[in-house]
């Protein structure tokens, strides 16, 4: 297992403020469950479809129908709640949230608030900057997603989209244990790399599948160790909730921008109203949407439609047999197997599809060979030609024969970038265009001995400032490569140059 013997990130202060104050940050993140199908319908959930195609009658609001709990969907939450080292609940229910949504047409959202299908979790989180923190999951429910209005496509009139009506989320309820912008975003996106390794959610933010709201208040120091020793919320100070954040840049930028008004209200005398916000990323501000409704103004009831959610301890427990390695199991087994540090393996494992190409490179070589050329040459290739490993046009079996012809001595590491060049623009097998191109490392002792020869003859001045300072050799090992095409073996160059100088 990792060693999550890290430090704690200090609590986020805001400077220019009158007085000290820290930040204390709780998310609410709804992740759209991956499925065929909807959570109570069997309409489609493809993204893209033409508008209100995806469309069933229990979705429209229909009269008569019922809704029907589909049982993937129910699976999808228990692997979450497992991969978060969740407690499981066996029995759950589903209740009606009553609140206006102009694009839901039941009039009401189907919801889990007094017996939700997860409890508590946790979720492991690491900074750039080597400290850590372990927030605390506080429940995951499954609801229902409402429809998409369209206000841009005439200058009278909105469109409704019901295709996202109906579609499965598990909303994602963290404990108040947040304390900076850059903490929030590491979190998000440390769910969504969990959830992806699940399959539970393939977490793109730009399509919808996974939004945060964001609950952000500001108090005193102490104020937080005080809530801690009694879990009395009012030492947090009253939060705002900003609403619908799809991109981590943005959620640190309304983080940041919501706790210096709360302070400034503060500081100036004043009360923060509890209140529900949006983020206008234009103007790099919040604005306020309405007042933040308590549970009981959405008269919340069982839904009569469906009955107590009853699973097996067995199913959920077959269910844990077959969840996939990871992240940090990932990251651990990387770092140990293949001797790699913990920013490499922390790289190659940001994403399941790269770490399975690294996996699939580095089997039966050097790791940390394979790490440098995985992380350095391909992805930054990739990152240039804005592609992921999906559409990479280099196999991992073609750039382990590129690692493989390096440790076997047949080309140097220059001609080696060379090759990898050819092989992504024009595909091959690597050996086989080595030995078609003449790109063969010389390695004929001789020969590099004549070209050394030659070049120190032409360079005499050189060799005087070589023999005073050592450090200068370099520039004929420069030389000797230059001349030699690139196809000189550098030991045996920096060998024979030294010894032709007497270094």
């Amino acid at each position: 297992m990792l060693d999550q013997t890290f430090q704690t990130p200090a609590p986020k202060v805001i400077a220019g403020a009158k007085h000290n104050w820290e930040l204390v940050i709780g998310l609410e993140v709804h992740a759209q469950v991956s499925s065929n199908a909807k959570l109570f319908s069997g309409a489609s959930t493809t993204f893209g479809a033409e508008p209100n195609s995806n469309v069933a009658f229990v979705d429209a609001g229909m009269p008569g129908m019922l809704p029907v709990i589909n049982e993937e969907c129910v699976a999808q939450a228990v692997r979450t709640g497992l991969g978060l080292k969740a407690n499981i609940n066996l029995l759950s229910a589903f209740d009606r949230k009553n609140y206006f949504y102009p694009d839901l047409p039941q009039g009401y959202q189907i919801s889990q608030l007094y017996h939700p299908i997860v409890g508590e979790g946790e979720v492991f989180v690491e900074m750039d900057d080597g400290t850590a923190r372990t927030v605390r999951i506080e429940r995951i429910h499954l609801e229902q997603d409402a429809g998409k209005s369209v206000h841009d496509m005439d200058p009278n009139n909105s469109f409704v989209d019901l295709n996202r009506t109906g579609v499965a989320l598990m909303e994602i309820v963290s404990r108040p244990d947040i304390r900076g912008p850059e903490e929030a975003a590491a979190y998000v996106t440390k769910l969504r790399q969990i959830m992806q390794y699940l399959g539970t959610c393939d977490g793109n933010m730009q399509n919808g599948s996974l939004r945060a709201d964001v609950n952000v208040s500001v108090c005193r120091p102490g104020e937080y160790e005080k809530y801690q020793a009694t879990q009395d919320f009012t030492h947090l100070g009253t939060r705002c909730e900003i609403k619908n954040m799809n991109s981590m840049r943005f959620m640190q930028a309304a983080i940041d921008f919501e706790a210096r008004r709360q302070i400034a209200i503060l500081e100036d005398g004043g009360i923060v109203n509890q209140e529900t916000r949006l983020y206008d990323a234009d103007k790099n501000e919040t604005r306020s949407m309405r007042s933040k409704e308590e549970a009981h103004d959405y008269r919340y009831f069982p839904c009569p439609d469906l009955l107590p959610l009853e699973i097996e301890q067995d199913w959920v427990d077959e269910l844990a047999t077959k969840l996939p390695e990871l992240p940090d199991a990932k990251k651990s087994r990387f770092m140990s197997s293949f001797n790699l540090s913990n920013y490499d393996a922390g790289v190659l494992t940001a994403d399941t599809q790269n770490a399975t190409y690294f996996e699939q490179v580095a089997n039966g070589r050097d790791g940390k060979a394979a790490a440098n050329w995985v992380i350095n040459e391909l992805f930054g290739r990739m990152k240039k030609e804005g592609v992921t490993v999906s559409y990479c046009p280099v196999s991992p079996d073609q750039l382990g024969s590129i690692i493989d012809l390096i440790a076997n001595g047949e080309i140097s590491g220059k001609i080696a970038k060379e090759l990898f060049e050819i092989v992504y623009t024009e595909g091959g097998n690597p050996a086989d265009i080595v030995s078609s191109r003449g790109m063969t490392q010389v390695t004929d002792t001789s020969a590099i001995e004549a070209t050394v020869t030659q070049i120190i003859a032409d360079n005499p001045i050189q060799v005087e400032k070589a023999k005073q300072n050592p450090k200068l050799a370099g520039w004929f090992v420069g030389q000797v490569i230059k001349a030699t095409g690139g196809k000189a073996n550098p030991q045996l160059v920096n060998q024979i140059v030294a010894s032709k100088l007497s270094l």
